[in-house]
Formats: C-alpha cells, structure tokens, sequence
C-alpha cells in the first residue's frame, strides 16, 4: 500500500526503519553536508531505475527544500512506485537540527588544539608567518560567508588571539546579500554554536545579479567583496580575511592555465586596487578542504553551501545545472582523477608557482608590461648544457 504522498520529519523520527531515503541533490552538494543515512541518488538516475526496496518500505525523495522531490515522488506514485518526500528537505532537517543541538564552543576549540593541531592550527599559523599576513597595529575584518571554511577561519582567529605576540585587532564581519529568513537563521545560529560575534549588515547583492544571464556568481564576487572592503573601512580596518584553502589555490591555477591561457595562481594577500590602504589576506592558504570537511564532522556541524536565491528553490537539485557544470567543477573532478595515478599532484602544481623559471618562459607580464624572452636572447650567455 502507498503512503501519503508527503512525510513530515516527526514521522520520518518515529519509524525510520520504514523509508529508504534517497538524497537526489547534485553531488556538490550531498558531498557538503547530507542528512546522516541518506543515499545520493541523482534524479535523473532515480527516475529511470527506482531501487528495488523490502516489502513495506517507502522511498523517501529528500532534495533542498522540498520542491523536486515532491514532484518526483508524484510521479514516481503514478508509476507504481511506493515513492514520498521528504516535506522539509534537507534545508528543514538542518534548521531542526540547529534548534535542538548544543555543541559546545570549548569542544571544537579543544579539537582544533588537539584533535587538528598538525593538520588545521599548524598550517594557519604557518600562513600566517611565512606570508606576513598579520602585522604588529593591523585591524582585521574576518569575513564570515556562513559556510565551513569562513566559520573555521574566525575560530583560528580566536586561536590566534590567544597567542598573539604582538598587538593587532580582529573584526568578525558577516554580510548578508539577500538571504532568506530561514538561512540567515542558519547562520546566525551557528555563530551562537561556535561563539562566534560577528557584525551583520546588509545589502542587496542577491536582487541586483538574478537577472544576470552572464556569469552572476563571476559578479556577486566581486560586488560581495566591495561591500566587505567598504563596511571593514567603516570598522577602522586595514584588511580583509577570506576563506580561500589550498584546494582553492590549486584549482584556480589549473583554471587559469587550462581556460584562460595564463599561469597565476591564487595570492596569499594583495593590495587593494579599488581601495588604497586596504589589503585582502587568506591565512586558509595551506589548509586542504578535506581537512576543513574532517573538522566539520568530527563536531557534527552543519553549514550553508549556497544561500543565493539561485538556489533558493529545488529547480536544479539535479539537473546538472550550477556547480556541477561550472569550469571549477570540472577541475576539480580533473583533478581527483590526476590523483589516482599521481598522489602528489596538487602539492606539485603548488610548488610549481613557487619556483617559476623566468629564463624557460617565453613570455612575462610585470608592472613594465609584457616581456618576451627574445628581448635579451642574443645578450644571454649559452646553456652550459648545450
């Protein structure tokens, strides 16, 4: 016999043995965060070839919020699939979650002094040392976005304020560009969780880019990034904080080689060109994003992957759409397949950027402009290889 069409989480609670619940986000995004037992089954997949479950057990469509699954479930029914959804989404299961928890801020600072001292503390202090990102008067603004990388760069700056050795302030900034109520929720109750006091304003970064067709997340970056220069300023701030972890710095210089014909690479600090005085810093630089995901787990947090309102509504949970088709995505699963036969890679493609051989490129941009390797060729002396 069908169930109802709908489960609410209460029911899902009382019998879970009785559902099998398939998540069908795109991977992206079952990869950030997943309710604990649910099985990522894309859409599409799901659609042509449902599971073949015990007698008496439902599947349950679990996506975002709600919306595609239960359209799928719909017609999932009309096929003679014993097939519901999941009413709150995995958006609900987490607002629920958030409510009823109440992780101690002391445990998670412990597990960044113990558990991941070598692999999270380390190298942020390391990054912090080796690129002078932290200067003796500076007065950093922390830049929150409510996802697990920006959450976890604030509670390393609190580290960091106990062991300062020289005086310099900190600023913990959240913007808000539009959220709805529910994920502006989210993010206000996981700075409660992580004792976190941060400033929040806001702006109207999300209105202004929806109705970009070309490349709106290219622009709400760079907006989002203005804004924070501009309320920083505001807070007597000389520098910015953003997220940015290794796996960051690696993709985009892959991205620039492979898509835009240049090598650069991701800096650990620059000036700021639209705002003199003001300078941007990423102490996340040697951290790896597994690492970051570990934290995560470990403390049994949850955070926001998105919260733009383009994906506000489930229309591209799995329809190949966003992420899953973006040129970071797909350097990413590039990448991951280098890995396979060559585990060092990433660190490889670093070191690279570190040890670039000006006399073996035939060409260089600096603040003289463009150069070639013609311009001195006849003046060199001969390789003494030759």
């Amino acid at each position: 016999m069908n169930r109802p069409l709908e489960v609410s989480l209460e029911e899902w609670r009382t019998h879970p043995s009785s559902y099998y619940m398939a998540d069908i986000r795109d991977e992206t995004s079952y990869s950030y965060g997943h309710i604990p037992g649910a099985e990522h089954l894309p859409l599409e997949q799901l659609m042509e070839a449902p599971p073949s479950l015990p007698e008496g057990q439902a599947l349950l469509l679990c996506c975002k919020n709600g919306v595609t699954s239960l359209e799928a479930a719909a017609q999932l029914q009309e096929q003679g699939v014993n097939a519901c959804s999941f009413a709150p989404g995995y958006l609900g299961w987490l607002q629920e979650k958030l409510r009823r928890e109440s992780v101690r801020a002391a445990d998670i600072e412990k597990s960044i002094r113990k558990k991941f001292h070598r692999e999270l503390w380390s190298k942020f202090a390391k990054a912090v040392r080796d690129y002078e990102l932290v200067k003796p008067g500076d007065r950093i603004a922390v830049c929150i976005s409510g996802g697990k990388d920006s959450m976890l760069m604030a509670k390393l700056f609190q580290e960091l304020k106990l062991h300062n050795k020289f005086p310099f302030e900190v600023k913990y900034l959240v913007m808000d560009p539009g959220y709805s109520p529910e994920n502006r929720e989210i993010i206000q109750r996981n700075l409660r969780t992580l004792n976190i006091p941060a400033h929040i304003f806001s702006s109207n970064i999300f209105e202004s880019v929806f109705h970009v067709e070309k490349s709106p997340c290219y622009l709400c970056a760079r907006m989002r990034r203005g804004y924070l220069y501009k309320e920083a300023r505001k807070l007597g701030c000389n520098k910015i904080a953003l997220g940015h972890h290794f796996d960051d710095v690696i993709e985009t210089t892959l991205m620039g080689l492979l898509f835009g014909g240049q090598v650069q690479t991701m800096m650990p600090k620059l000036h700021s060109t639209n705002h003199p005085g003001m300078e941007l810093i990423r102490p996340m630089y040697l951290i790896r994003e597994d690492t970051i995901k570990h934290w995560r787990d470990y403390n049994d947090l949850y955070f926001l992957q998105c919260a733009c309102k383009f994906t506000e509504t489930c229309t591209t949970c799995s329809a190949g759409e966003g992420l899953t088709g973006s040129k970071r995505q797909e350097t990413k699963l590039l990448i991951r397949q280098l890995r396979k036969d060559n585990p060092q890679i990433e660190y490889n493609i670093f070191h690279a950027m570190e040890h670039i051989n000006l006399g073996t490129a035939l060409g260089w941009k600096d603040r003289d402009g463009l150069h070639s390797f013609l311009d001195d060729y006849d003046s060199r002396r001969a390789d003494p290889e030759d």
